[in-house]
């Protein structure tokens, strides 16, 4: 490995290491849950991300959820939403994470939620609760953590173009497919300019973003204009094939906030008893998914890993090994094993893992495509054996 790439993940391990960074799960639950089936037999092992798939995911009424994650302060988060569910009111909780901001927040934070989280959550939001205040430039708890503060500045650059500006929310209120791919044709070169080209395929960009070396390698590898082609490839399909009434992903990044009739599920006034009376089924643990593993072994009927695979395989093959080793000595007979990747086609599993493994493709590619994300190249749905 060179030194310039030593640097590179230097800088990747110290923004992950020391902030919040996902503010938001930028996975569909939607497709998610028509993928793995839950039912009350259900005990799922996921990636805790920002907490909100995992809240999603409650209202199929699984056994268990456990949420593992190797940033305390993504676990810190959804703790906070979880007492907040136990602890407060639906309006309160809009008002947080769908709104992003609290005229009380410091008071319903002393008097009601801090009492619900760990330590270490306390100490993390004892100083952060100007996340929530709508003080300062930084209105809303969306602008907040690297890849929120990435999505302030990216909003502060479409508001400083008023006529752009009007032409997205057209975009967003279009209202079907076709007027949809005419307003986003109309702005794309807009959009996506040679200044924002070369601010999103600059390192520090990506490491806000979450984006590790090995998937901006892929970017590189794959388009000409590196990251800025893989954007374009993804708004055009996100834009152009797929409706936006209820695409509340790219609605937040566009707005800052969500609306009570664009947001995730776990944010809807018609489920917050349900997730309130199952609430206590979701469990954290701070850590890899092997350390879960080794001290929690059981039979696992799910596991959802997000993208992090794609890091393992290009930094630590031993660690992907045991990794995969663990899950299948901890699954039962069909388990099923969900994660995404920032490549087309995966070219990691380990022989074994092929072995024991059938990944379902037909179901799954038709799935994929209703993905209001976009971001991700494809998806696997392991069934064990």
């Amino acid at each position: 490995m060179v030194k310039a790439d030593k640097a590179r993940d230097w800088l990747f391990r110290q923004v992950h290491r020391k902030n919040l960074v996902y503010n938001t799960c930028w996975e569909d639950p939607r497709c998610d849950r028509k993928l793995l089936n839950l039912d009350s037999r259900s005990e799922v092992v996921m990636i805790t991300s920002a907490g909100c798939n995992a809240l999603d995911y409650l209202l199929d009424h699984p056994a268990h959820i456990y949420c593992v994650d190797l940033n305390p302060r993504q676990n810190a988060l959804l703790q906070l939403k979880l007492s907040v569910f136990n602890n407060a009111s639906f309006g309160d909780l809009f008002h947080l994470f769908g709104k992003g901001n609290h005229p009380q927040a410091a008071e319903l934070y002393r008097e009601q939620l801090r009492q619900g989280l760990s330590a270490f959550a306390r100490e993390f939001w004892d100083s952060r609760l100007r996340y929530f205040s709508n003080n300062g430039v930084r209105k809303t708890f969306y602008h907040y953590g690297t890849a929120g503060a990435f999505a302030w500045m990216a909003s502060r650059y479409l508001k400083a173009n008023r006529p752009l500006y009007r032409q997205v929310e057209q975009l967003f209120e279009a209202g079907c497919l076709g007027r949809q791919a005419d307003i986003y044709y109309q702005i794309e070169r807009r959009i996506l300019n040679p200044l924002v080209e070369w601010a999103v395929n600059r390192h520090l960009t990506m490491c806000l973003l979450g984006v590790p070396r090995s998937q901006q390698q892929l970017f590189v590898t794959r388009y000409n204009e590196g990251a800025l082609g893989f954007i374009r490839e993804c708004f055009r399909k996100v834009f152009t094939q797929l409706p936006l009434h209820d695409n509340y992903f790219w609605w937040l990044y566009f707005k800052g906030t969500y609306s009570e009739n664009c947001c995730p599920s776990y944010l809807e006034r018609r489920n917050f008893d349900t997730i309130r009376e199952v609430s206590g089924r979701a469990s954290i643990y701070t850590g890899t998914i092997s350390n879960f593993l080794k001290e929690n072994p059981g039979h696992y009927s799910h596991f959802v890993l997000l993208d992090h695979q794609d890091w393992l395989a290009a930094n630590d093959l031993p660690a992907l090994e045991e990794e995969w080793r663990l899950i299948l000595e901890n699954s039962r007979p069909g388990a099923r094993i969900l994660l995404r990747s920032a490549a087309k086609e995966v070219d990691f599993f380990p022989g074994f893992v092929k072995e024991a493994v059938v990944f379902e493709k037909e179901n799954t590619a038709l799935v994929h495509r209703e993905d209001r994300v976009g971001t991700y190249a494809s998806v696997y749905l392991g069934i064990v054996k």
